[in-house]
């Protein structure tokens, strides 16, 4: 009898879809193209700037070389005036605009209620038009027949219209208009975290509001607020848009200075080493700024701690 042996027949193998990255390279691979987008439109054109602003360029337009000429040519004292009234402007800016939003920032956090979702609404809905519509809109207000003179006039407060426009004040009070939303959110998202029963606690040790404010809320909230101030500080140090406008073009900022440099003839290397400088001596007073925010906030964690 014969026997017949049985042999199994060898599995087939499935193909398995092989991935070029492993589960680890996931989260780098999802940042990939943010950060392709960052080099793309933030360091290429700082190093193009940068570039541009050594190039030697004859009459017609024509590269020559390198050069550091456009630099000794700026390093006067007239462009120096220039870029420190912009720092002034903008520091300025940055202070109005915390001491309105961190008021602004508490209510809609604490007193807000039901209604925080309505009022943070309505402070984000004018950012949605154009903003020219809005520099329009304040020159309807402004003008020396606007709304502004005419409720002045009105409750005789005033015997003559007020010349409004194309003044320092109608700067400043569109720039402050116009980044005041850029120092509420921070500060209203750290508000919007603040454990209450820190106040609670507070209270029943017998501090005061203000004790309560300087000790408690404020060292808390320094982290949004130095947030919030270069978010206002930074773009407003380069705004051209608002002084040209509203300023009547009676004085240069650092803006205005670039744009002109910039688009004329055959300026623009000296545009490019403008902003350079610029940018070198604004980055020098954020470090300042920095410093003292952090010199204050130890003196004030200091105070916490004791």
């Amino acid at each position: 009898m014969e026997h017949s042996i049985a042999t199994p027949l060898p599995k087939k193998k499935t193909a398995r879809l092989q991935f070029p990255f492993s589960k680890k390279d996931i989260p780098f691979a999802i940042g990939c193209p943010a950060l392709i987008w960052q080099c793309i439109f933030f360091y290429l054109p700082i190093l193009i700037m940068i570039v541009s602003s050594i190039f030697d360029l004859s009459e017609s337009g024509t590269f020559q070389g390198f050069t550091v000429q456009h630099f000794t040519k700026l390093a006067n004292a007239a462009h120096f005036k220039i870029i420190f009234k912009s720092i002034g402007v903008a520091f300025l800016t940055a202070t109005i605009c915390l001491f309105i939003a961190f008021p602004c920032a508490y209510f809609l956090a604490f007193k807000g209620g039901k209604y925080k979702t309505l009022l943070l609404f309505f402070l984000i809905v004018p950012f949605w038009t154009n903003f020219l519509l809005h520099v329009c809109a304040w020159f309807f207000v402004l003008e020396k027949n606007g709304f502004l003179n005419n409720l002045l006039l009105s409750l005789n407060l005033t015997q003559e219209p007020i010349h409004f426009l194309n003044s320092f004040f109608s700067i400043m009070l569109m720039m402050v208009y116009h980044y005041l939303l850029f120092m509420i959110l921070p500060i209203y998202s750290s508000l919007e975290k603040f454990n209450l029963v820190l106040f609670e606690a507070s209270s029943d040790l017998g501090a005061t509001r203000l004790q309560t404010f300087k000790k408690i809320l404020l060292p808390l909230t320094i982290p949004a607020i130095r947030l919030g101030f270069l978010l206002v500080y930074i773009p407003a140090f380069g705004e051209f848009v608002i002084p040209e406008l509203m300023g009547g073009d009676k004085s240069y900022y650092t803006g205005n200075v670039v744009s002109q440099y910039v688009l004329g003839n055959h300026t623009a290397p000296l545009g490019a080493a403008f902003t350079v400088m610029s940018s070198c001596i604004l980055v020098i007073s954020i470090g300042i700024f920095l410093w003292i925010v952090k010199k204050l906030s130890r003196q004030v964690g200091g105070s916490v701690s004791s």
